[in-house]
C-alpha cells in the first residue's frame, strides 16, 4: 500500500428516509481509499448509522459508534498502513472496536487481493415499501394509490418486496397491505416492524394478515425474547435485525426463527459476517444482507459481498432512490447527478 486517504461526505435525502421509527434528510460517512504500487485505487465506505433524525433526536437501535468516533479512531491507526501488506488491513479490522471500520477496512483487503467479485447490484433486488406518516394523515387515499401504482409496475421476474410496519395505525397498515396483495396477487412480502409492536399488538396485527403471502416479519416485538410467542400465536415466522447489532450476539435457533437481515456496516468484518452466515446456514437459518441506508459505494459492495456470501439470496438493497447524489459508484438510474463532494480528512503516503 502506496497512499491511504480518508474522506468524509454529506448527501441530503429527498424524501426523507426512515430508520426505525424516526426518519433522517441526510447521509453521512467516511470514504477510504488505498492506492497500491501499481497504480490501482480501491475504495470503501465507512458509515455508522448514527447520529440524530430530522427533529433532532438521537438514532437508536443501529449503530453504537458516532461517525466522529470512527473517524479519530481511524486517523489513530492509519498512519501504519503506507508500506505494509493487506496483512495489516486485516489485523486493524480484527482490533477495531467499531464495526462500520472493521467492514471497510476488511473489504479493502479482500479487494486488495481480488477476494471479492467484481459485480454490479443484482437485477432482482428486493424493493422496499414504506408508508409517508405525514402525507398517511392526511390522505390514505393518496398513500394507497400511490402504493398500488408502483406495486403494479414491478417487474414480472419479482417475487419479493419489503414492506415497512408499525408507522401507521394498526388497521390503516393492515388495509395497505391487503391492497398491496390486491394489486399485485403473486407478491411475497416481507414485513419490517423494528420492534414497533408490543407481544399483544403483534400478535393483533399478525392474526390479521393473510399468512401464505408472508415470508416473515423482522423484529416484531419490542422484546426480541417475545418474538417466538408471536409465531407461537399466529403460526407467522419472523426474522432478526437489530438483535444482531448487539457485539455480544451469538446465534441460537429458536422457534419461528427463519432469517437473519444482515447490515454489515452495522455486523463488523467481513470475517464475523462469513461466520454468522456459515453457522446460521448448519441450522437451516436463511441469511439476506440488508442496506444501512449507506451511499451508492456501500449498496454496490453489499451487491458484490451478497454474490460472494450469499448467492442464492438477493440483498435488500433499495435504498438509493432518495439519494440526491453518488459517491465513487454513480447511481445507474440517475446518470446526470453530480458525485458528491469529499472533504479530504487526512492523506498518509509511504
Amino acid at each position: 500500500m502506496s497512499t491511504v486517504s480518508l474522506y468524509r461526505y454529506q448527501i441530503p435525502l429527498q424524501p426523507s428516509l426512515p430508520v426505525g421509527a424516526a426518519r433522517i434528510d441526510n447521509r453521512q460517512g467516511l470514504l477510504l481509499s488505498i492506492s497500491n504500487q501499481m497504480g490501482e485505487t480501491f475504495h470503501s465506505e465507512i458509515a455508522p448509522l448514527s447520529g440524530v433524525d430530522v427533529d433532532a433526536n438521537p438514532l437508536t437501535g443501529f449503530s453504537r459508534e458516532s461517525l466522529q468516533q470512527v473517524t479519530d479512531y481511524l486517523q489513530s491507526k492509519l498512519a501504519s498502513l503506507p508500506g505494509q501488506s493487506y496483512q495489516q488491513l486485516l489485523q486493524l479490522a480484527d482490533e477495531s472496536p467499531f464495526p462500520s471500520a472493521a467492514l471497510g477496512l476488511s473489504l479493502l483487503a479482500a479487494k486488495l487481493t481480488a477476494q471479492l467479485p467484481e459485480v454490479r447490484i443484482p437485477q432482482v433486488e428486493i424493493p422496499l415499501v414504506y408508508f409517508d406518516k405525514e402525507t398517511a394523515s392526511q390522505d390514505i387515499q393518496a398513500v394507497g394509490a400511490e402504493v398500488r401504482a408502483r406495486v403494479s409496475a414491478l417487474p414480472p421476474q419479482l417475487h419479493s418486496v419489503k414492506v415497512k410496519v408499525g408507522q401507521l395505525p394498526m388497521a390503516q397498515e393492515i388495509e395497505l397491505i391487503h391492497q398491496i396483495l390486491a394489486a399485485n396477487p403473486r407478491l411475497k412480502l416481507r414485513l419490517d416492524a423494528n420492534r414497533a409492536f408490543s407481544l399483544e399488538q403483534a400478535i393483533d396485527f399478525c392474526a390479521c394478515l393473510p399468512l401464505d403471502a408472508i415470508e416473515y416479519i423482522e423484529e416484531p416485538c419490542a422484546d426480541p425474547a417475545d418474538n417466538p410467542a408471536v409465531y407461537q400465536a399466529t403460526g407467522l415466522l419472523y426474522a432478526l435485525d437489530e438483535t444482531l447489532n448487539d457485539p455480544d450476539y451469538e446465534f441460537a435457533a429458536t422457534e419461528g426463527l427463519t432469517a437473519l437481515v444482515l447490515k454489515p456496516m452495522l455486523i463488523g468484518s467481513l470475517y464475523r459476517l462469513s461466520e454468522l452466515i456459515l453457522t446460521a446456514d448448519s441450522h437451516g437459518v436463511r441469511c439476506i444482507l440488508s442496506s444501512a441506508l449507506e451511499s451508492s459505494q456501500g449498496i454496490a459492495d453489499i451487491g458484490r459481498i451478497a454474490a460472494w456470501l450469499t448467492p442464492q439470496e438477493s440483498p435488500g438493497v433499495d435504498t438509493l432512490s432518495a439519494f440526491t447524489q453518488g459517491l465513487i459508484e454513480p447511481l445507474a438510474d440517475k446518470p446526470t447527478l453530480l458525485q458528491a463532494d469529499l472533504t479530504l480528512v487526512r492523506e498518509w503516503n509511504a
